[in-house]
């Protein structure tokens, strides 16, 4: 039996915004849904109300990226500024069950980094376990390098130390001061690590994923493990690279796991890099795969949490599903008319081991049914230059 068809219009609408939406950011525990446009608005909407619980002006320029970090959020802007702000949660709903409908709320910035934006390559976020003497929340943040836009730097949270700078340029023939750098700037990026390989306890290597304007796929290690600030890109070795686009790597998303990449173009290709086999294998082709489409001009693409189903945005406005297994195409999304420039899958979520309570204890009428936690676990946001977003309700497509 053949599998039903996509849904043929979105379950929810978001109006929220006057100009193209640019990016879109679902909150880990499925609560909230953050949305930025090309005037540096920001908009956070609550998936209980599908009310809009907090907006405001966070760039003088259009939004790159928005992402929850705990109990912050951090946003980055064409503006080369990224910021982070203070998080928000719904209102408590009024006595009756009806929704509160108080002002919007407007987060309060907590601080600040000066980042270079002219390749309008969004920042990569690896948190970290939290400092053994203070309990605070740390993360690493990369960034393209401030004055070279092909290399890339990686900073603390909440320090704001830059601890890796100019990663790239060591590996990097010597131009000269007319010449163009070959592979051009960095489009995409994914900050990872990964346990060492030789003893329990140490510290995990970093490793740094991006995409680049000739269409070429690198990945980079740091190996210098006795050093924790590096200059010039000097202990960054490239692990791999491979050119599978002939067009420009337009974003890159990496499975929950760890366990693959893709990637999507202005041309008709989709790359898939088995990230494991990429670092040890002789030749680096053998582990990653090109899928051809019929459809050009791809600037989004993202990865359900189970790593078996991916979306791909068109410069069409359409948003097509693929068997990350066998790039069977799965259903097309038709709603955006102008530019899909970003999609986001809800988290899949624990079930949980007792009912919640409210503050006295008594079992919380607030919560939802377990269905209906389950049927968020399957929506798939989707952001477009029609300034809309919009919220899709997918099947459970099983073992694609």
């Amino acid at each position: 039996m053949s599998a039903p068809p996509p849904p043929s219009a979105p379950k929810h609408l978001i109006r929220s915004h006057a100009a193209a939406v640019s990016v879109v950011h679902i909150s880990d525990d499925n609560e909230r849904i953050y949305s930025g446009d090309a005037n540096g608005n920001v908009v956070i909407t609550s998936t209980r109300s599908l009310r809009a619980v907090a907006s405001w002006k966070a760039h003088t320029d259009g939004l790159l990226g928005v992402q929850e970090w705990e109990e912050r959020v951090i946003t980055h802007g064409r503006d080369n500024k990224l910021h982070v702000w203070s998080g928000v949660r719904e209102p408590p709903r009024a006595v009756g069950g009806s929704a509160a409908l108080p002002g919007l709320q407007t987060p309060e910035l907590c601080y600040s980094l000066d980042v270079n934006a002219l390749n309008f390559c969004r920042f990569s976020l690896l948190p970290l376990p939290p400092d053994a003497r203070t309990d605070e929340r740390q993360a690493l943040l990369a960034v393209p390098n401030l004055v070279e836009s092909a290399y890339a730097d990686v900073w603390t949270l909440p320090g704001k130390q830059r601890l890796h700078a100019a990663i790239g340029k060591a590996s990097q023939a010597p131009q000269a001061a007319d010449v163009r750098n070959p592979i051009g700037i960095i489009m995409c990026m994914h900050l990872s690590s990964v346990p060492h390989p030789h003893a329990a306890g140490r510290a995990p290597r970093l490793r740094l994923l991006c995409g680049y304007e000739n269409g070429s796929v690198t990945m980079r290690g740091y190996a210098h493990e006795d050093k924790e600030v590096s200059i010039e890109g000097i202990g960054w070795d490239s692990l791999w690279s491979v050119r599978l686009h002939v067009e420009s790597v337009m974003a890159i998303t990496v499975s929950v796991d760890g366990a693959f990449a893709l990637s999507v173009s202005a041309d008709h290709l989709i790359g898939q890099y088995n990230i494991a086999e990429a670092e040890s294998a002789d030749n680096v082709q053998e582990a990653c795969t090109v899928f051809k489409t019929k459809h050009p001009g791809n600037g989004s693409v993202a990865i359900k949490d189970d790593g078996r189903i991916c979306a791909v945005g068109g410069w069409d406005g359409r948003v097509r599903l693929y068997s990350t297994k066998s790039f069977k195409p799965l259903g097309t999304l038709a709603y955006h008319k102008k530019n899909c420039q970003c999609i986001a899958f809800a988290r899949a979520q624990p079930a949980p081991s007792t009912p919640p309570t409210d503050a006295d204890g008594e079992e919380s009428d607030d919560e939802m049914t377990e269905q209906e936690k389950m049927d968020r676990t399957r929506w798939l946001v989707s952001g477009g230059q029609d300034s809309r977003v919009a919220i899709w309700s997918l099947i459970n497509f099983g073992k694609t």
